[in-house]
């Protein structure tokens, strides 16, 4: 095996057990290392450290497997990780009375780079990094195993998948093909998802929590859903009273299978306005013929996917925030969410304030919302709280 020391000084992250190890920490490489395999990672003084898939066409040269010295990264290892992953989901399911959950997240499960996804019978993963991919057939061995899924589809497609030199890869693992929408349930709600083309793996499962906190402020309210995509916000919102939805989203498809969910769920049709168009566009010619909602739902895509995309995602949060805050009628709720790991919650905070006092209204922060618990955040892996929220009550 062989092995990565680092520079004199670099090594403090990964005592804190962060798993990431940049190019720029390391001083030298030791040894014929191809994408995925295992290495040692030595202190500066020749201290084992940790032993991580090794990189070598990314900016993330090493991905920590494992702090424990000793411990052999094997198929038995992988095996263990994913079954501890998957068991963990076990008693959510049940709890929150739904299909669709994560069953493997990431460097928060222990498996760097490994997204997989569970939709009714149906499983949809991605291998986002050469760690992962080194391991594509014990993981999809495994999870075709356990039984729990019918069929295992594969969406490795992602910008991270491209920076660590891989090419995408998409199409079916094992079992059967999904159809064109698999049926998931959420709470009373059924819900339809494109595992093939729909947005991440087909649904938005890390919003679960805040779909079920709007549906408990719904009742005779009438809501405006902001990128929509296939208005599950919506559905919630209806299933719980709501008077009135309105979904707007720049995709005509995802928009077609908004209306399927609410004829699936048996609500009424006119209790629905589906607009398609860019969010922004539309909101301004709200603003303009000063049309208001009890409730306004901001969950707009990524705005920054990198740390220098910051300050022009902020001028967009912004922007948008201004809009919606408009739009909430005196006493009314704005459900405001970012899904930029980099735009961190006090700066994300900030920005929100911002826009309440350019709209001129005095609001309060009545929640905190985050990403639901089939994300789990590893303690020495931050990066992984992405999704952050707030509801605020304007008047």
């Amino acid at each position: 095996m062989g092995s990565v020391t680092l520079r004199k000084g670099r090594d403090k992250s990964l005592r804190r057990r962060h798993p990431w190890i940049f190019e720029g920490a390391i001083g030298r490489v030791d040894g014929s290392i191809s994408p995925g395999e295992t290495v040692d990672v030595l202190s500066a003084g020749g201290e084992w450290l940790a032993a991580g898939a090794y990189s070598p066409g990314s900016q993330i040269r090493v991905r920590a497997w494992s702090f424990q010295e000793g411990e052999k990264i094997c198929a038995e290892f992988i095996q263990a990780r994913l079954r501890r992953a998957v068991e963990a989901r076990d008693s959510l399911l049940r709890e929150c009375n739904t299909t669709a959950c994560r069953l493997v997240f990431s460097e928060s499960d222990g498996i760097p780079g490994l997204m997989v996804d569970r939709y009714g019978e149906f499983g949809v993963c991605q291998f986002l990094s050469a760690g992962a991919e080194y391991w594509r057939d014990t993981i999809v061995e495994f999870l075709a195993d356990t039984g729990s899924v019918a069929g295992l589809f594969e969406r490795s497609s992602d910008d991270a998948r491209q920076k660590e030199g891989l090419q995408p890869r998409e199409g079916l693992l094992s079992g059967k093909e999904p159809p064109d929408a698999v049926e998931i349930t959420e709470g009373s709600a059924r819900l339809l998802v494109d595992v093939r083309h729909g947005q991440k793996t087909g649904f938005y499962l890390d919003q679960r929590d805040n779909r079920a906190m709007v549906a408990g402020f719904a009742g005779g309210a009438e809501v405006l859903n902001c990128f929509s995509y296939t208005g599950a916000f919506g559905v919630r919102a209806l299933k719980e009273g709501a008077s009135h939805v309105t979904n707007i989203d720049v995709s005509g498809e995802a928009l077609a299978l908004a209306a399927r969910n609410v004829e699936l769920n048996g609500l009424e049709p006119g209790l629905v306005a589906n607009v398609e168009g860019d969010v922004f566009e539309v909101l301004r010619k709200y603003r303009d013929s000063r049309r208001q909602f009890d409730i306004v739902i901001l969950d707009p895509p990524r705005f920054a996917s990198s740390a220098s995309g910051v300050p022009g995602a902020a001028r967009g949060y912004k922007d948008i925030n201004l809009l919606g805050i408009k739009l909430v009628k005196p006493g009314g709720v704005l459900f405001t969410f970012s899904c930029s790991s980099y735009v961190q919650q006090p700066l994300f905070q900030k920005i929100v304030a911002d826009a309440a006092v350019d709209a001129g209204r005095d609001a309060q922060i009545i929640r905190f919302l985050s990403q639901a618990a089939d994300h789990p955040v590893a303690l020495g892996f931050p990066e992984a709280a992405y999704l952050k929220g707030l509801v605020c009550r304007a008047w």
